[in-house]
């Protein structure tokens, strides 16, 4: 009986081979958006793959279980529920029999090395997602799971990142150059286009008229993000011009949420902000947007930048991670922590679609269209896999 558990854990070169996904949650990210196309597209050509998630009932796994990927929820009770979690997930990895266990972000990356002692003979790709954080602002959790991170990297067979800056980031603190790919992150162009009867909807409910120059900045509510810097802009535009108008589409802590929310009023943009909290229908506040702004000074590749040029909205982008590569030609690009900088690069693209807005549109959807598809995700990420089954992966580099 061992032998023939030692022969099938090997995996079979005729069949593709079988992947098990491992994340803590499936909650709205950018992340878990990846790998809910990645799983998905996996599973529609073909491929046997499931998702074991810490906590289960995110927002994405009704989307999995409606593409007929599986979710094998560990049911995680809370940060200090480790043994009988560890358990569940040993006993998820002997169940399944993956022959890739590919972890996304920083502890399911570390955990998806049980994969080697449950399932022997099993490879482990990581998926990182992010480039420069500064973890001083995080909890001492994240900064031990990424220093762990940088020591255990080695026992990883592929480390895939969707930007070019986190490469050389992670490169820098230890990680295994020959370890490396990057593949861009995949955006699904059909669901996301332009629609107009929704952006005069979703203008009338957040209050923007005709007239209006409606700037949104979406993402979670997060240091990172920097949403102080867009206020400030925001308040330097005000005061050339009464046209414009702002919107904050994300969910965060409440501390921090009342924090901003009081920025906001002392720099006299209470009448013209709305914070619209998470957001279900993402097409609609991209196609109100008349402008999309990502003043993070910390990102991978960020997706609702390329969200939005797959909806024709102009962006203005800070100069970090992949985010001047995303946009090119098509979008401005500013320092980061710098307000003067960030209004100056709005009213710039503003000045560009009065210029022709039908264009500026084009030209972000074509960028997107023609670099980002989650075609060139789906076949980029197979073409590894299969070849760390193989084991005749070339080391270093980028998936095309």
């Amino acid at each position: 009986m061992h032998a023939a558990r030692r022969a099938s854990s090997q995996p079979d070169v005729a069949r593709k081979p079988r992947v098990l996904f491992l994340i803590r949650s499936l909650g709205r990210g950018g992340a878990e958006r990846q790998l809910t196309v990645l799983a998905s597209g996996l599973r529609q050509s073909g491929w046997e793959v499931a998702v074991a998630c810490f906590y289960a009932g995110g927002a994405f796994q009704r989307e999995l279980e409606r593409g007929g990927v599986p979710i094998i929820d560990l049911h995680k009770r809370g940060r200090w529920d480790v043994i009988g979690f560890l358990w569940r997930l040993w006993r998820a990895l002997r169940q399944f029999e993956p022959d890739i266990v590919h972890g996304y972000l920083t502890v399911g990356n570390l955990l998806s090395l049980m994969g080697r002692v449950a399932r022997p003979g099993s490879r482990v790709v990581w998926g990182v997602r992010s480039s420069f954080i500064d973890r001083e602002r995080y909890d001492w959790m994240s900064r031990l799971t990424f220093a762990l991170s940088c020591r255990m990297a080695r026992r990883a067979d592929r480390i895939i990142f969707n930007s070019q800056a986190g490469s050389r980031l992670h490169g820098a603190r230890g990680y295994p150059a020959d370890r490396l790919v990057v593949i861009a992150n995949g955006i699904d162009v059909e669901h996301f286009r332009f629609d107009e009867p929704a952006r005069q909807q979703m203008r009338r409910e957040w209050g923007a008229s005709d007239q209006d120059v409606l700037v949104g900045l979406i993402g979670r509510l997060d240091p990172m993000k920097d949403h102080p810097t867009f206020l400030q802009a925001a308040a330097l535009l005000v005061a050339d011009h009464a046209q414009w108008r702002f919107v904050c589409v994300g969910e965060g802590g409440s501390a921090y949420a009342r924090e901003l929310t009081a920025k906001a009023r002392e720099l006299g943009l209470a009448d013209r902000m709305v914070w619209a909290g998470s957001c279900e229908d993402m097409v609609a506040a991209y196609s109100a947007m008349d402008i999309v702004v990502s003043s993070s000074f910390g990102e991978g590749f960020p997706n609702v930048v390329a969200e939005a040029m797959a909806c024709g909205r102009p962006c203005v982008v800070t100069q970090v991670g992949d985010s001047a590569y995303l946009v090119a030609d098509t979008g401005i690009v500013v320092p980061p922590r710098e307000p003067q900088a960030l209004r100056d690069g709005i009213a710039q693209m503003q000045r560009r679609i009065e210029s022709d807005s039908r264009a500026t549109a084009l030209a972000a959807r074509a960028r997107v269209v023609d670099h980002f598809s989650t075609a060139k995700l789906v076949n980029s990420s197979a073409r590894v896999l299969e070849n760390v089954c193989r084991c005749d992966c070339p080391l270093g580099g980028l998936a095309s």
